[in-house]
């Protein structure tokens, strides 16, 4: 019983540095190529080593971070190519999900997309409904969204390979890098993908679900051309 204590301690702990440092990525904390070492996380954590190194094993294997041998784990770079073929791998694995979720998906669900789409209208900043720069809100709604179209694609094999892909956005804070045109796009495909989900078309659904990611992608890169820097290999 003592030892099944002391592992359940590690793996609280293990959660709560993992938590801390995914937080810490997502909100900008930790910049790109900001080294996390494990004896700095741990101090600052008050942790013990051996669960901050399972959390870096786990951001590791969603891709959050890297690990260069003899140099330690670091935050994540994104080079162009790095954005440009992930969301190329999401545009495929997305539409797939939404070409499966149209003839799966249940009405509630639909229903609950709906009104996520009306609800993303309503909180962009760019149409001066929050204070300019106030992003997160949207953010969570879409992330909502395309949650619920994963869940009804039935699959937990494309659900698992998605996972990581749709770290990017998150990292990136993708929405501030939106134009209000950009914004409106987004919003249009989110009301357009409803429809497709209602009328039970899986074509339309996948096809407009591709336009949607890709048309993201080229935001991303977009910037990137305007500001490389923050995106570029750290060597």
């Amino acid at each position: 019983m003592q030892s099944e204590g002391w592992g359940g301690a590690v793996t609280a702990a293990a959660d709560r540095a993992y938590g801390a440092l995914r937080d810490g990525i997502l909100d900008g904390r930790y910049g790109f190529g900001d080294k996390l070492g494990e004896i700095e996380v741990a101090e600052e954590l008050g942790l013990s080593r051996t669960p901050v190194r399972e959390a870096l094993r786990r951001l590791g294997s969603e891709g959050l971070i890297e690990v260069l041998p003899n140099r330690g784990a670091r935050v994540r770079t994104w080079t162009a190519q790095d954005l440009a073929e992930t969301y190329e791998l999401r545009a495929v694995l997305e539409g797939l999900a939404a070409r499966r979720a149209a003839t799966r998906i249940e009405p509630p669900a639909v229903d609950e997309m709906d009104r996520l789409a009306t609800t993303m209208v309503t909180v962009d900043p760019s149409l001066g409904h929050r204070p300019a720069g106030e992003f997160a809100e949207l953010a969570a709604l879409n992330a909502r969204f395309h949650e619920l179209i994963v869940t009804a694609a039935g699959s937990a094999q494309l659900a698992s390979t998605l996972q990581g892909l749709v770290q990017l956005p998150l990292v990136m804070r993708t929405y501030r890098r939106y134009t209000p045109a950009a914004l409106a796009r987004s919003h249009s495909h989110h009301r357009e993908i409803v429809d497709a989900l209602r009328a039970g078309d899986g074509g339309w659904a996948e096809s407009v679900m591709r336009s949607h990611v890709l048309a993201a992608r080229a935001v991303l890169l977009d910037s990137h051309r305007e500001d490389a820097a923050p995106l570029e290999e750290v060597s």
